[in-house]
């Protein structure tokens, strides 16, 4: 059994204990083990697949992405939560909701996947090149710019290509991500550029 059949097994057992009893994150991602990095990490991704720049959100949520792929990198079995958020136990339809979109995109995007270069994927070198990539995006995802289009698509997009690489053992959406997270540093830069020469311009009228 591979490790997206694992991870839907997971889900399914996490699902039926919802219904049952009150189920806490700390326990779900202690049953998801490993894979709790990718399902919180795609959770925390989606909503900046889109084009419209999501503000104080965006600086929240990528921090908390960059402190994600930290631990991921680090070594750690599973997510680390405080106690507080450990201890709180959403309601089965939220837990529906969670499981059933992050099954979704994660059933979409593994149609462009298949096991190949397995060994940039696996092992405690593969989780750290993984765990550092989603920090680094995370972080990009962070910066304040709010009003930018697509400032957050790019980065989340590579946070999703690493998790995917780590479910189905694809190496090659390490190369995925990395190529979004320069295209990512590219735009900046572009915009950096942009900025420097509209405000110099804007000087110079004024000067004149």
């Amino acid at each position: 059994m591979g490790r997206y059949e694992e991870l839907m097994d997971a889900f399914a057992t996490c699902r039926e204990t919802a219904e049952l009893r009150p189920l806490t994150l700390g326990e779900a991602f202690s049953s998801l083990k490993e894979s709790g990095f990718v399902f919180v990490c795609v959770l925390q991704a989606l909503p900046f697949l889109q084009p419209v720049a999501l503000g104080p959100v965006s600086t929240a949520l990528g921090l908390s992405l960059a402190i994600l792929g930290w631990q991921m990198a680090r070594g750690r079995p599973s997510p680390w939560l405080s106690a507080r958020v450990a201890a709180w136990a959403p309601g089965p339809v939220a837990w529906r909701r969670l499981f059933g979109v992050a099954t979704k995109v994660l059933g979409f995007c593994r149609r462009f996947t298949r096991r190949r270069r397995t060994a940039w994927v696996t092992g405690e070198k593969g989780r750290r090149i993984g765990g550092l990539m989603i920090a680094s995006a995370g972080l990009l995802i962070s910066l304040p710019l709010a009003g930018i289009p697509f400032n957050n698509a790019l980065p989340a997009m590579a946070v999703v290509f690493v998790a995917l690489g780590e479910l189905e053992e694809d190496g090659l959406m390490l190369v995925a991500a990395m190529a979004a997270l320069i295209l990512t540093v590219l735009y900046f830069a572009a915009l950096a550029v942009l900025l420097a020469w509209a405000g110099g311009a804007a000087f110079e009228r004024l000067g004149s």
